[in-house]
């Protein structure tokens, strides 16, 4: 097994999105800063995404994030 390489990966603790957005446009806005929605940090975390093939879409798990 190779070493997970963290470095460059985003830290999402550190993005704000302006919720005057429409609820699109802040996901898209989001996805956009953190570069890679599938990897990226929260704080001392790395965050590596996986979706079951009957779970919730990629687009509402980030929804869900966005909204909060």
């Amino acid at each position: 097994m190779q070493p997970i390489e963290n470095s460059g990966l985003v830290d999402i603790s550190s993005i704000a999105v302006d919720k005057d957005l429409s609820k699109d446009r802040r996901v898209a806005e989001f996805v956009h800063r953190i570069r890679n929605p599938y990897r990226f940090r929260c704080g001392d975390f790395t965050v590596s995404a996986r979706f079951s093939e009957n779970g919730p879409t990629f687009e509402e798990c980030l929804q869900r994030l966005v909204s909060q």
